[in-house]
């Protein structure tokens, strides 16, 4: 093996693509990441986080139109209502701010109906769920949604994403690290090029698994037109097509060598971070100034490293002065890529998680913990490569060498495993989201001939909470009620009964409330007008169950 001292041949470029590739790379991020930070808009994952009608609730008769409130806009996908007789009937809706207004349709008979909608937030995660009440009385045999988990498309969601991941961090990547690395070196080509082209197959499947999302459709739906219809009115259609892109970059820079592979493979580079930043959760978070940013140079920063140990473990298999020249660029590089990478992580954990409490009460914080410990391991196995086993391999110790490589093999099998856990965040919202929908209020109108009141009970889920109450004439006219009391009953729990105060802002409030279980309570609010006044105003309200932090 030829010397690690040995300088390299006259007339190359190598000591020139040391000197500039950690400046080309910081360069590029910052450039990118600066880009994205001030083109992006706030939003987050939806969460719907109250309904009129509420859940469970009895209508003397049929509502003028149904209001889904969300924690953010939402555009709708499907809207189909159930009714006592068995039919169903799509329905439009219509977007007004973060709700979704759906006229009722010609449909009077009495029982229960059961609405069922899709929507898809910013995010371009499909969310999706069913409002059930009833007019005049509750049907004996009342509708039921359908099973919303399809286990054969949610596997087929999950493979076609770590697919993708595979051809994006393993082919980009690796087309990256052999134009900039190993320039003219072909360990590693062939295997890099299958990586690219699994990910050039799997873009366009994983789009239209999207659209079998969006809807809730089985597998059998996936080359109809509606399901690829639905698809492209998600973000992730951006997210398919900029990594369809990159992939496309990569693929001619393996076929290629010197200045046109650097390129090629560097806007690949560019277009994975690009693609991972235009949707998801983290893409998705408040304020969109700093997380699309930072998961663009999380992104890129995983391509790099990832990318880069095919290529370096082939490359030391075979030996050689090219397989040194590589690892010197390598180890160069990776601790300018692995601080950012680290740092751009902690930041969007921080975002998404909120509190430590979320990270083991939560199935994001749980699937977090199981990445956060593969990446331990993996900076474990490369603190050794970097500090016990680089210098011995540079110095031709062969037992290096083979440890090396064996190392190089176990990084890119956690890898691998980290990327398999990263496409299992599609299912779980994040503790960030689960704390928007904990801290919504539940809230009511009642409206009666003499009087009407609004309700809202912060927050609207089970356990401590305060109430907040404005009374008004039957016409909405002003009402200086004497007193107001709120009573709460559920079957299997007690009354609650409270009286409420004046603060002095028109409201009337109640600060110690305990409510001990989620579901529909119903509501009596007690109003005192005057010596031979009063008047009680029947309603019922949705209490939430209570967050697991």
């Amino acid at each position: 093996m030829v010397s690690a001292r040995r300088p390299s041949r006259p007339g190359t470029s190598l000591a020139g693509i040391d000197a500039r590739l950690p400046l080309l790379i910081c360069c590029l991020v910052v450039a990118v990441a600066a880009f994205l930070g001030t083109t992006a808009t706030a939003n987050a994952h939806a969460s719907l986080l109250r309904s009129t009608p509420n859940e469970g609730v009895v209508l003397p008769a049929a509502p003028a139109e149904i209001v889904l409130g969300f924690s953010e806009a939402v555009m709708p996908l499907v809207i189909e209502l159930s009714a006592p007789d068995g039919g169903a009937a799509r329905l439009a809706a219509k977007a007004v701010g973060t709700d979704l207004t759906i006229a009722w349709p010609a449909q009077d008979t009495a029982g229960t109906y059961l609405l069922s909608w899709r929507a898809v937030s910013a995010d371009g995660h499909p969310v999706g769920g069913a409002l059930s009440f009833s007019i005049g009385r509750p049907s004996a045999t009342p509708p039921t949604a359908a099973e919303p988990n399809d286990g054969a498309r949610t596997f087929a969601i999950w493979s076609a994403r770590l697919a993708l991941y595979l051809g994006l961090f393993l082919g980009v990547g690796g087309a990256f690290a052999l134009a900039w690395l190993e320039p003219g070196k072909n360990s590693g080509r062939g295997a890099t090029a299958a990586f690219v082209v699994l990910g050039l197959i799997a873009a366009p499947v994983s789009f239209g698994l999207q659209g079998l999302d969006a809807m809730g459709a089985p597998l059998g739906f996936f080359g109809s037109v509606m399901a690829w219809q639905a698809a492209t009115a998600t973000s992730y259609g951006s997210t398919t097509t900029m990594a369809f892109l990159a992939l496309a970059m990569a693929l001619p820079a393996l076929a290629v060598t010197g200045r046109p592979a650097r390129w090629l493979s560097l806007g690949g580079l560019a277009g994975t971070g690009m693609a991972l930043a235009a949707s998801g959760h983290a893409s998705a978070a408040a304020p969109q100034w700093l997380t699309v940013p930072m998961v663009f140079v999380h992104g890129t920063g995983i391509a790099f490293w990832t990318g880069a140990l095919l290529p370096l473990g082939l490359a030391w298999r075979e030996g050689g002065e090219a397989a040194e020249a590589a690892l010197r660029r390598f180890s160069m590089a990776i601790p300018y890529v692995l601080a950012a990478l680290l740092a751009a992580g902690l930041v969007l954990a921080i975002v998404q998680v909120e509190t430590p409490l979320a990270l083991w009460r939560s199935d994001y914080g749980r699937l977090l913990l199981l990445k956060l410990a593969l990446a331990a391991l993996l900076l474990l196995l490369a603190g050794i490569n970097r500090w016990r086993l680089t210098r011995p391999a540079l110095a031709e110790q062969a037992a290096a060498q083979r440890w090396l490589v064996r190392s190089i093999a176990v990084e890119t099998m956690l890898m691998v495993a980290i990327l398999g856990v990263v496409a299992g965040f599609r299912f779980t919202p994040p503790p960030r989201v689960l704390a928007i929908e904990a801290a919504e209020p539940a809230a009511t109108h009642i409206h009666a001939a003499e009087a009407m009141a609004d309700l809202a009970i912060s927050p609207g889920h089970a356990g401590r909470a305060s109430a907040s109450i404005v009374v008004m004439t039957g016409d909405f006219g002003p009402l200086d009620a004497r007193g107001v009391m709120l009573r709460l009953s559920r079957p299997g729990s007690a009354e609650i009964k409270a009286e409420g105060y004046k603060p002095g802002d028109g409201t009337w409030r109640i600060d110690d409330l305990d409510l001990p279980a989620a579901g529909t309570w119903s509501v009596a609010i007690d109003v005192d007008i005057s010596d031979s006044r009063r008047t009680t105003l029947n309603g019922d309200v949705l209490i939430r169950p209570e967050p697991g932090w």
